[in-house]
C-alpha cells in the first residue's frame, strides 16, 4: 500500500496524522524528512511493517487538524508566529526557572540535571535568535513573495539575494535545535523522571516532552511545507 522509499517528509504530508505515528515512534520527520521511511526506520531500530501497520490503522485527518498544505503562505506563518513562536516564548522563561529549580534540589544526585541546563540554554538562546530573524525578514519577504505571485507582479530583490539563502541559515539551526532536543532526551531517559522525584521533577520532564513536540510539529511546518512553497513561488516569478 505505500512505498518505503519515500521520503519520511513525503509521508508526513501525504498520509493524515503520520507525523502522529512518527512522533510517538520517535522516527525524525521534520529535521531528519529528507530520508527513505526505510532508511530512517532502520535508523531508529523499528521494523519498517511495524510503521506501515500503524500508518495502515489511521483513520482520517481528524477535525480541528488544518490541512496546511492547502492553506496560503500567509496564513501558515501567521499559525506559526502565534502557535509555535507564541509557544516557545511562553515556555522558555518558566522552563529555565523550573530547570534551575529542579538541578539545584536533585542534581547531585542526578547529575544528568546539570548536563541539561547549559543545553537548554543553547537551545533558548538559539531560538530566541532564529524567531526574530523569521519574524522580521524571512516571513515578511515571504508574505510579499506570495502577494506578487498572486497579483502576477514581482517583488524586489532582497539584501539576502534568493529566499534559498535564509532558508538554508533557518534549516541548519533547525538541525541545531533538533540536535539539543535528541541530547535532553538521551540524558533524560526519555524524560522518564526517577521514582522518588518530587512534582516539580516530574512537571519539568512533561514540560520538556511537550515541548520537544511542538518544537518538532513546528519545524516540520517550516522545513516540509512553508520553505519549499516558499522556494517555488520565487523561482516560479
Amino acid at each position: 500500500m505505500y512505498d518505503v522509499s519515500k521520503t519520511v517528509r513525503e509521508f508526513a504530508l501525504e498520509v493524515p496524522q503520520a507525523t502522529r505515528v512518527f512522533e510517538k515512534l520517535g522516527i525524525d520527520y521534520c529535521c531528519g524528512g529528507g530520508k527513505t521511511l526505510s532508511d530512517a526506520c532502520d535508523q531508529a531500530k523499528i521494523p519498517v511493517d511495524e510503521v506501515l501497520r500503524r500508518l495502515s490503522e489511521r483513520g482520517a485527518q481528524p477535525a480541528g487538524d488544518a490541512n496546511w498544505t492547502q492553506a496560503t503562505l500567509s496564513d501558515l506563518i501567521d499559525h506559526i508566529v502565534t502557535r509555535h513562536h507564541g509557544y516557545v516564548k511562553q515556555e522558555l522563561p518558566r522552563l529555565e526557572q523550573l530547570l534551575n529549580k529542579v538541578a539545584t534540589k536533585h542534581g547531585e544526585r542526578h547529575p544528568e540535571l546539570n548536563e541539561i541546563k547549559p543545553i537548554f540554554a543553547r537551545l533558548s538562546d538559539e531560538l530566541t535568535s532564529h524567531m526574530m530573524k523569521e519574524e522580521n525578514i524571512l516571513f515578511p519577504y515571504i508574505k510579499q513573495l506570495e502577494g506578487s505571485a498572486t497579483d502576477s507582479g514581482r517583488v524586489r530583490a532582497p539584501m539576502f539575494g534568493t529566499v534559498r539563502n535564509p532558508i538554508h541559515m533557518m534549516e541548519i539551526e533547525h538541525d541545531s535545535a533538533g540536535d539539543c532536543l535528541a541530547e535532553m532526551r538521551e540524558l533524560s531517559s526519555g524524560y522518564q523522571a526517577p521514582e522518588e522525584g518530587c512534582f516539580s521533577y516530574k512537571t519539568l520532564y512533561q514540560a520538556l516532552a511537550d515541548f520537544e513536540l511542538d518544537l518538532h510539529q513546528h519545524i516540520h511546518l517550516e522545513n516540509n511545507i512553508l520553505f519549499p512553497r516558499a522556494i517555488a513561488i520565487e523561482a516560479g516569478q
